[in-house]
């Protein structure tokens, strides 16, 4: 039903934008078909690669090293693989919903979610000369604690 909706609202807010300016919004579908073709490939290999984790490795050891009943130091070690890992937010929810799916905790899901999108080690080096050092190891450390925070919070709440 919200995929529908979802479809519905989309196909009348083109509508809408077709209507207020035809040429906008036809040259801004045909960059969206660009982007989403140059990305198509990447897409398709990072699902593969989770295919094929997820194939190799039973929903049994999953769940004992990342279940709820791993402990916190699942959580502490999924936000540290969040920290160094570099994947797509597009790519990564899946992957999270399938992890979910074969038994892996939501606190621990939570934190490699957050600290995947808000921790930067692989990007340090980009920030630091944008930002400053200081400011990026400020931010990063704050991200890395926050995440924390808010995976124990979501796994007290669910």
């Amino acid at each position: 039903m919200t995929t529908i909706l979802l479809f519905l609202g989309t196909i009348i807010a083109l509508g809408i934008s077709l209507y207020k300016n035809k040429e906008k919004t036809l040259d801004t579908i045909k960059k969206a078909r660009g982007m989403m073709g140059s990305m198509i490939s990447d897409i398709v290999g990072v699902l593969l690669i989770i295919g094929l984790i997820l194939s190799i490795i039973p929903p049994e050891k999953i769940e004992s090293l990342i279940g709820s009943g791993s402990g916190f130091i699942a959580t502490i070690g999924a936000a540290f693989v969040g920290t160094i890992t570099l994947i797509p937010a597009f790519v990564a929810f899946p992957l999270i919903g399938s992890l979910r799916e074969n038994g892996a905790g939501i606190m621990t899901l939570t934190a490699f979610l957050t600290t995947l999108t808000m921790v930067g080690f692989v990007t340090f080096p980009i920030e630091s000369r944008t930002f400053g050092k200081n400011f990026a190891i400020k931010r990063n450390v704050l991200s890395f604690i926050f995440a924390l925070i808010i995976a124990l919070i979501v796994g007290v709440v669910m």
